[in-house]
């Protein structure tokens, strides 16, 4: 008997909570994987409802609606089968996902693993799934999970492997941070060589709020090789014709049995569901493996921000942004990844120049507006700045002029790129960086004020490097702007490095106090001078008031504010290495 099956993997972008949209997108995707002879198409977690869908599954009316759109998108698999995650109502919530072939919903796999760390908050909405359903058709035995389910070497896989399933299709929504493609993709293969089996894995593409998804789904062979891999950060449709006649292979019994033993403690409930092998008749045109080169450093993260303000932006239908352009880097990597994401067409830079801008900022704000092709407005602020100054003299009169004369120059500028965004239904994107958000190294209610913060998670040095980056591809950000030193030019002559230890510097502690959550000693024994450490740990611990306050922004960091950082407002701890000795 024929055991020769072939299975498409569908990463496509959806929206949450556009279930009529998002059935739209997948009723079209399996037509695309019938018309290249695919027998079953895998779409990621929840791809009905959009990833996360957050507490909009606590509304009893959207779960009763995504159930509804499963129904079409059921209708839909004439001739074909397909892998669907949605929300399950059945006493409790369930991340599930719909095995559909002809027509009908043959069976349904609850998410046994739920995710509650870092950007995860499943066991909020979801409860634990015990339903284990083993497919066969053309004689081969086909299991499904959900995300999480993979990562555990006890788990759902390897009772369905124990059970005779020889290919396990795993369905995601896996965020993206740098450098997680590598260690999950190596944990997939593992998943392959333990149970010899073939192992398919989708995963969502698209931004969602701070979250960017970025496909690289993948196919595993079962001695762990890979034997597909679809593109890096945009929507594709991976084929692939798994062969259980032509591959010879002996199954790893023994660690299949070892691992089953550990997942019969799931109380995972197998069923057996017979299902019709494809139609003879379909057309079968041939396909090749295909392996997308995946991308990766500063090619991968860019791709990341540009795909993650995006989608911000498309799929909140809002139809330009303006980007206040200072002459520095962090406004012109901004602008350049606006304009790759939306086309210079609906970007807006805007100089705002104070007594204190020079010349030469001035005019690198304009080449970096001219090489991105994007519209330039003027609005000099000295006369709101003067009348500022007037309104506030009789209070401040007697006092030493400092950070509060200093901070009504982004104030000013916030409220004209505000006027502009309020008149015109624009968004305002910020330029702070990570270790500017990090050590509160920015003006509340003036340069943190917006409605999407393009580089809040990346740190200054990742900055310069994400600017030459971008650069290689095309003009766009002068060189005469990498190489002076950063200035908030608020006072005469004024250098980032008055107020902060130097990036090269700062950005190692910032990383290691923040993503890594070392101690002060653990610092300066990594080499970091005890002085500068107590002072970057204090300016990060006393600005957590003003991150709070701060526009959502790309994660691209294992530990990004706010999504995964979480820390109280107001909190007394000082870490031993700065407590004063008795």
């Amino acid at each position: 008997m024929e055991r020769l099956i072939r299975i498409g993997l569908a990463q496509v972008n959806t929206i949450v909570g556009d279930l009529e949209g998002n059935t739209r997108l997948i009723t079209d995707w399996i037509g695309r994987a019938r018309d290249q002879g695919v027998d079953i198409v895998a779409f990621p977690e929840l791809a009905l409802t959009g990833y996360p869908p957050e507490d909009l599954v606590l509304k009893p009316g959207f779960v009763r609606d995504n159930l509804k759109q499963l129904q079409v998108v059921a209708r839909a698999t004439k001739g074909i089968s397909a892998v669907v995650g949605f929300v399950d109502e059945d006493g409790d919530l369930f991340n599930a996902a719909a095995f559909m072939n002809d027509g009908q919903v043959k069976a349904v796999y609850h998410k046994v693993f739920l995710p509650n760390y870092g950007v995860f908050d499943e066991q909020r909405y979801f409860a634990a799934g015990h339903r284990c359903p083993i497919f066969e058709v053309s004689g081969i035995r086909v299991g499904i999970s959900i995300c999480e389910d993979c990562w555990y070497p006890a788990g759902p896989m390897a009772w369905q492997a124990h059970h005779g399933a020889e290919l396990l299709i795993n369905i995601n929504g896996s965020p993206y941070h740098a450098g997680k493609r590598a260690p999950r993709e190596e944990m997939v293969a593992e998943r392959a060589a333990d149970y010899g089996a073939y192992v398919a894995y989708v995963n969502l593409v698209g931004g969602q709020d701070e979250l960017v998804f970025d496909g690289n789904s993948v196919i595993f062979g079962p001695h762990g090789e890979q034997l597909a891999h679809a593109a890096s950060f945009r929507e594709d449709m991976l084929v692939y014709d798994v062969d259980l006649n032509a591959t010879a292979y002996h199954r790893p019994h023994e660690k299949i049995h070892y691992e089953a033993e550990g997942a019969a403690r799931l109380e995972l409930v197998v069923s057996e569901v017979p299902l019709p092998a494809p139609a003879a008749d379909r057309p079968k045109p041939k396909v090749a493996p295909r392996n997308e080169i995946p991308l990766e450093g500063a090619a991968e993260i860019y791709a990341a921000v540009v795909l993650g303000t995006g989608d911000y932006v498309r799929k909140q239908q809002i139809r330009k942004v303006i980007v206040g352009l200072s002459g520095g880097v962090d406004s012109a990597l901004t602008a350049a990844v606006a304009a790759d994401a939306l086309g210079p067409e609906s970007v807006i830079g805007v100089r705002m120049p104070s007594r204190y801008t020079s010349p030469e900022s001035l005019e690198d704000a304009g080449l970096v507006a001219e090489a991105l092709g994007v519209q330039l407005l003027d609005f000099p602020i000295e006369p709101a700045h003067r009348a500022f100054e007037q309104i506030l003299a009789g209070a401040f009169e007697g006092t030493k002029p400092g950070v509060a004369e200093e901070n009504l120059q982004p104030r000013i500028r916030m409220t004209i790129l505000h006027a502009l965004s309020n008149k015109f239904g624009y968004i305002v994107l910020t330029t702070g960086n990570k270790s500017e958000i990090a050590t509160g190294y920015g003006t509340l209610y003036g340069d943190m004020a917006g409605g999407f913060a393009v580089l809040k998670d990346i740190f200054k040095t990742t900055v310069y490097e994400l600017s030459r980056y971008r650069n290689s591809l095309g003009p766009a950000i002068p060189e005469r702007v990498l190489a002076k030193p950063p200035s908030a030019e608020l006072k005469p002559g004024q250098k980032d490095e008055d107020s902060l230890p130097p990036y090269e510097e700062l950005d190692p502690i910032l990383r290691g106090y923040v993503e890594e959550d070392l101690t002060p000693e653990e610092l300066v024994a990594a080499g970091h001078r005890t002085a500068t450490v107590a002072r970057v740990i204090q300016l990060v611990d006393r600005s957590e008031y003003k991150r709070r306050q701060s526009p959502p922004g790309v994660k691209i960091t294992p530990r990004a504010f706010g999504r995964d950082r979480r820390m109280p407002i107001t909190n007394r701890y000082v870490p031993n290495g700065l407590r004063p000795t008795p």
